[in-house]
This record gives structure tokens, sequence and C-alpha cells, in this order.
């Protein structure tokens, strides 16, 4: 490929590039950040509220479980 062809192919991809910013600039002039598009879409929702409980359960069942004293009691009167 010539490099005068090359040139015209960029010319016209550049300008392609040009005309597609000002598009999407004029789509999303001040976009909000993502998070505020669905901050509230589960509010009140019961099947979220039951996701949240279960994953909570399942977290805290993870946790290492505090000795009972009576446990602690048993082993000191052995030693």
């Amino acid at each position: 490929m010539a490099v005068p062809e090359i040139e015209s192919r960029v010319a016209v991809l550049e300008a392609k590039v040009e005309q597609l910013q000002r598009k999407l600039e004029a789509v999303v002039p001040d976009a909000k950040p993502w998070w505020e598009h669905i901050v509230g879409a589960f509010a009140d929702d019961p099947a979220f509220e039951e996701a949240m409980r279960l994953g909570r359960k399942y977290r805290e069942s993870l946790r290492p479980k505090p000795r009972s004293k009576r446990t602690q009691s048993a082993k000191a009167r052995k030693r």
C-alpha cells in the first residue's frame, strides 16, 4: 500500500473518531457515576433482605467460636 493511500485512510479514520467522540459527548454530557444509577434499586425488596441475612449468617459461621467458660475451667483443672 502506498504512503499517500495510507495517509488518506488514516485521515478518514481520524475524522470518524472525532465524529464519534462528539456524538458520545452529546449523548452523555455530564454522566453520573455508575453506582448512582442503582442506588435504592433493592429498597424494601424481601428477596434482597433475605440474601443479606443469609450472607451475614454465612460470614458469622466462618468466625472462630469463643471458648466456653466450662471448657476453659476443665482444662485448667487437668493441669
